[in-house]
């Protein structure tokens, strides 16, 4: 299987190398938005101080790892629909999902290797963070900021793989990706801690996993909390993980079966 997996990340590679400025053009992108929020820092930090004091850090520092963060929750829930959406487009989507590898070693490759971009991406940030900005990581916790990474990647994953389950049967109908994408950026606390929103607000914001990782990692990273100390986050996560996986597996499953029935792998 691990052969199987290596070959398909293997091949996303190549196709990606092939476009040696989008890497250059990843990093102007990943120093313009630290730079953005560097001079928002600058003229209106000090106003939501009260709301990060729990974390010890300022908005830029806050801002900075959420975002860092981020690219693995959005290569967690958009690998899946964008790769199958491109094999479409490609024409190569029925071959693919034809060929002899499990469903769940195919998904695995589907995945990886955009994990490995969000690492690199993820790298950046904190590389440019610390050396030119002066964030401070010493305080990090590696334990608990790998656990709540891992549970965060099966989360997001799992709400990706029924996104991409929505695109097997309904081609471009995909109502979870939207709503996920539209409500993530305004309840997760990426951007900013969930308690400058009003209480009602942020009962809603607490049905959604990313809360509880970015807050988590926040813990994690710049107070050094262990795994016992961010047990509620972490057992949320591993809630969400455990009913969100083997759901997803199935959708997908069944939505696969679906579009081979009806004949409709090769169309978009």
């Amino acid at each position: 299987m691990l052969k199987k997996i290596f070959a398909f990340i293997r091949k996303d590679f190549l196709l990606e190398s092939s476009y040696g400025l989008n890497f250059l053009f990843n990093i102007f992108g990943v120093l313009a938005s630290i730079l953005s929020y560097f001079f928002i820092d600058k003229l209106f930090g000090y106003t939501i101080t009260t709301n990060l004091e729990e974390f010890g850090v300022n908005y830029f520092a806050y801002v900075l790892l959420g975002m860092a963060f981020f690219s693995y929750i959005g290569a967690s829930l958009g690998s899946f629909s964008e790769r199958l959406y491109a094999e479409q487009i490609q024409g190569t989507l029925e071959s693919i999902l034809s060929a002899p590898i499990s469903t769940t070693a195919l998904l695995l490759s589907f995945v990886l290797g955009n994990l490995l971009i969000a690492s690199l991406n993820a790298a950046i940030y904190l590389v440019l963070g610390h050396f030119f900005f002066g964030i401070d990581f010493s305080h990090a916790n590696i334990a608990s900021t790998l656990v709540i990474l891992l549970l965060t990647i099966i989360s997001f994953s799992s709400l990706g793989i029924i996104s991409a389950s929505f695109i097997l049967v309904f081609k471009r109908g995909n109502p979870l990706s939207w709503i996920i994408g539209t409500l993530e950026g305004l309840l997760g606390g990426v951007y900013f801690p969930i308690t400058v929103l009003p209480a009602w607000l942020q009962g809603i914001a607490k049905l959604f996993p990313i809360v509880y990782a970015i807050r988590g990692l926040q813990f994690a990273v710049y107070k050094g909390y262990g795994i016992m100390q961010l047990k509620t986050e972490i057992l949320f996560l591993l809630f969400f993980s455990v009913l969100l996986l083997p759901l997803s597996v199935k959708a997908f499953e069944y939505a696969l079966k679906k579009a081979r029935l009806s004949g409709t792998l090769s169309q978009y």
